[in-house]
């Protein structure tokens, strides 16, 4: 089971030098894939969870990639319905070429409203413009030619639609911060789904938060507790045959983002007890 980390690519104290900082140190601690979130337009209801600087994700793993050597590099996730689908193919095609073949594509509906009134695009219509990005880009990276075929196209999100859109058109289902009895009810659907798609089970990705405390918590999500419950938590989802999972150590106030080393702390030390 690869490790990956969803390192912020926002708030105050994010720059080009601290996000390079952040991908040498999780390639360092011998994490497997690093990823970062997505956001065009930052309006008031995008800013007050995820503040500027807020950089774009394929910018982003391009720089990121230029500072890396092995860290495989995605989104969790691109926002489908933000951005043209030739254009998210040529761009995801070129990053893949460019960094050695380690992108992962994660993808989202989204669910800031005025960021998309911002952007001119209907958000009643997501999930379906969700749907054709990830067909277009399918069929672009086959009929042009692209060394694309490859990139693993992780679908995020734990709506009913979101699984049957991982059922149908993803290589894997990328679930994020749900507690355990929300990951156990939602794998239940998920196969559910996949036998009346009569499709087989995707990938399971999930992306959990990372939150160390130092007594155990009761009511918690996957990835929060003490060192033990989250190597617990990680031995479970692998054991429930999870692929991959992305451990998420920004907890939500933007003013973490300026203290960096607390987050690298965490994940050293779940990284030391669980290989």
């Amino acid at each position: 089971m690869l490790i990956g980390v969803n390192v912020p690519n926002f708030g105050p104290g994010t720059s080009p030098a601290v996000l390079r900082d952040w991908a040498r140190t999780v390639e360092g601690l011998g994490f497997d894939l690093l990823m970062v979130s997505d956001h065009v337009a930052v309006m008031p209801d995008v800013a007050e969870q995820y503040p500027a600087p807020f950089y774009e994700p394929f910018t982003t793993l391009s720089w990121l990639a230029g500072v890396t050597e092995r860290i495989a590099l995605g989104t969790t996730v691109l926002i489908a319905p933000y951005r043209h689908p030739l254009l998210v193919a040529r761009m995801a095609a070129n990053l893949s070429e460019l960094s050695g073949d380690r992108l992962v594509l994660g993808v989202g509906v989204g669910w800031a409203r005025q960021e998309f009134a911002a952007l001119g695009v209907p958000f009643h219509r997501r999930g379906k413009l969700t749907d054709e990005l990830i067909a277009v880009l399918r069929e672009a990276w086959r009929d042009a030619g692209y060394r694309a075929g490859h990139i693993p196209i992780w679908v995020g999100g734990h709506s009913d639609g979101a699984l049957r859109r991982a059922v149908r058109l993803g290589d894997a289902w990328h679930p994020l911060r749900q507690k355990p009895e929300e990951w156990r009810e939602s794998l239940v659907r998920l196969g559910k789904v996949a036998a009346e798609e009569k499709r087989p089970v995707p990938a399971l990705t999930p992306r959990i938060l990372l939150r160390l405390t130092d007594e155990p918590l009761a009511d918690r999500r996957l990835g929060e507790g003490t060192v033990e419950q989250v190597v617990g938590d990680l031995e479970r989802l692998r054991a429930d045959g999870a692929r991959a999972v992305v451990l998420d150590p920004f907890v939500g106030d933007p003013e973490e983002t300026r203290h960096p080393e607390i987050a690298w702390h965490a994940l050293a030390a779940v990284r030391k007890e669980f290989r």
